[in-house]
């Protein structure tokens, strides 16, 4: 199931500690503020960065490419990264590039004729070359990260978004158009950070003479460079939030794992992935991908010396790397994705039941028919087989993350996305609905507007999602609630439906509305003093409009 959940999805430093690792953050003055020039040279740890405005809003600043990590070249590939600090100005007006994708994203085919029976629309068409497009400009030079703010006005201290892209693991970048921050930022009053990680063997190598979970170390020290020196941006190191979609939720959710008790960020937003939704492979799946992908660049295999096999790639180039990692990469394990996280007990873990996660609140949630997508990659794909994905891959991985976190004592939030708008159709028969990563540029403001012009519901849903999502990172105990968002639990309408019919604002539903494939959900009930009650993990009830008295369910205070 997850070897063909990657199938389909492709194509689309170490513990911090509390102190400080360079100085404790600066801020900017109140004077300093509101005599900002827009684009201004910024005096950061990686050397002085200047910007430009936004394309859109020019009152935006925007800065792009700058260097959080040593390049992970010569003898820092497959290692874990490297804190860049340097004093040459930085010249933040391009996005640097994304880093490298595996060939088998790039370069894969399908016959015409297996759409014989979906409808694909033109729009379908001009997604997909926009899609390819972003993969232009890859390197393995590419640890770096883009900032959108506007410190003149506003809150003091703002609100930080930092976003992590999805991709499968293998592919995406910060670069995406898609994940331009300029409306989130100029329009609710946030700083909005991207970043790149790196991607596929080089992230995730799978080589036993390694370190693994080279991406999410990445990540981890991308949030590091954000704490130390957003300030300077306009921002407060206090209040930063993550929020990532797909394989960029999956790490968002596992970061809440693996650094509970140094956190950095006070809230996360998990997108369309959890930390066990797409399976976790263990060391033994990771080094068989390892050794199958040495053996086609022609470095041996598993049965020939470790150290030369290691030798023979540090050797190759980047490129040659990418281009050979074979299409049949991935182990027979049945779990994970290719040189994703892998199980290491140390920041990734083998169970996920009942682990401490980070004290912080939750907004978590998938869209309707994440398939829909899928569908249109793979289309010989039985729809039993897509349904099941649908439900086991997401639906029920956001249940039971929301569950999990509701029992830990942390505001949560629910939510399913429905909107279908005509310049995000993909297929009209079967209906390619709410697909996976179809939020994404609604919420970013950057619909192919090009393709079709955006409809007024598409518009206002969008102006809605980014305030939702805004007003969550700006007070995450209390913002949604104020915004008629109820607390989440299993029992109640509290299950909030976005776009629903179209229509802007929260719909709700009972929260384990959709949930009636997923076997075993903890029931939660939140008592009107907001008092948390823990329950034995029970099948889910059924899916009437109805409240369950807590008597009913076993359930013990906490």
């Amino acid at each position: 199931m997850h070897l063909l959940l990657f199938m389909l999805s492709c194509f689309v430093v170490g513990h911090g500690s509390n102190a400080w690792s360079v100085s404790p953050p600066q801020r900017l003055s109140t004077r300093q503020l509101a005599g900002w020039s827009v684009g201004q040279a910024v005096n950061t740890t990686s050397g002085p960065v200047s910007g430009h405005g936004a394309a859109n809003l020019t009152d935006v600043s925007e800065y792009l490419g700058i260097p959080y990590a040593e390049p992970p070249l010569g003898s820092l590939r497959f290692q874990p990264p490297v804190r860049y600090e340097g004093t040459t100005p930085i010249n933040g007006t391009e996005f640097g590039p994304s880093c490298l994708a595996s060939s088998i994203t790039g370069n894969a085919t399908v016959d015409p004729s297996v759409y014989a029976n979906i409808t694909v629309t033109p729009i379908a068409v001009g997604l997909m070359l926009e899609i390819n497009e972003w993969a232009d400009n890859q390197s393995e030079d590419c640890l770096t990260l883009n900032i959108w703010t506007k410190p003149q006005t506003g809150e003091e201290g703002k609100a930080v978004m930092v976003w992590i892209h999805g991709g499968a693991y293998v592919s995406g970048g910060s670069a995406v158009e898609w994940y331009n921050g300029q409306y989130l930022a100029g329009k609710e009053d946030v700083i909005v950070v991207s970043i790149n990680y790196r991607l596929s063997i080089f992230g995730f190598p799978g080589n036993p003479l390694s370190r693994p979970n080279l991406g999410l170390l990445d990540q981890r020290l991308a949030v590091e460079w954000v704490r130390d020196n957003i300030g300077l941006f306009g921002g407060d190191p206090a209040r930063i939030t993550l929020f990532g979609q797909s394989a960029g939720g999956a790490s968002v959710d596992l970061y809440s794992y693996a650094w509970a008790d140094d956190a950095i960020a006070r809230a996360f937003i998990p997108m369309s992935g959890t930390a066990t939704g797409f399976g976790l492979p263990t060391n033994l799946t990771a080094n068989a991908n390892w050794f199958n992908a040495t053996a086609a660049a022609g470095c041996g295999g598993f049965k020939d010396d470790h150290q030369r096999v290691y030798a023979c790639m540090m050797g190759k180039t980047g490129e040659e790397i990418a281009r050979n990692i074979p299409a049949n990469t991935v182990a027979d394990s049945g779990a994970g994705l290719p040189f994703g996280p892998v199980v290491d007990e140390a920041i990734v873990f083998s169970n996920y039941n009942g682990r401490k996660a980070v004290e912080a609140p939750m907004l978590i949630g998938n869209t309707h028919n994440e398939t829909g997508l899928f569908r249109i990659m793979a289309p010989t794909i039985p729809e039993s087989v897509l349904a099941a994905v649908n439900d086991n891959a997401f639906t029920c991985p956001a249940a039971l993350r929301a569950a999990e976190s509701v029992l830990q004592g942390n505001p949560t939030w629910r939510y399913r996305y429905f909107g279908v708008f005509p310049n995000m159709v993909l297929s009209v028969q079967p209906e390619s609905g709410a697909w996976h990563t179809s939020e994404v540029p609604v919420l970013f403001n950057a619909t192919p507007s090009d393709l079709l012009p955006d409809t007024p519901e598409e518009a206002a849903i969008g102006s809605y999602l980014r305030r939702a999502w805004a007003t969550f990172a700006k007070d995450p105990y209390n913002g949604l609630t104020e915004l008629g968002w109820p607390e989440y639990t299993t029992t109640k309408k509290s299950l909030v439906r976005l776009g629903y019919d179209n229509q802007t604002g929260p719909n709700l539903a009972v929260g384990n509305k959709y949930d009636s494939a997923c076997q075993s959900i903890p029931v939660i009930v939140v008592s009107a003093t907001t008092t948390v009650y823990s329950v034995s993990t029970a099948v889910i009830p059924s899916l009437a409009d109805e409240v369950i008295p807590p008597s009913t369910l076993g359930v013990s205070g906490r």
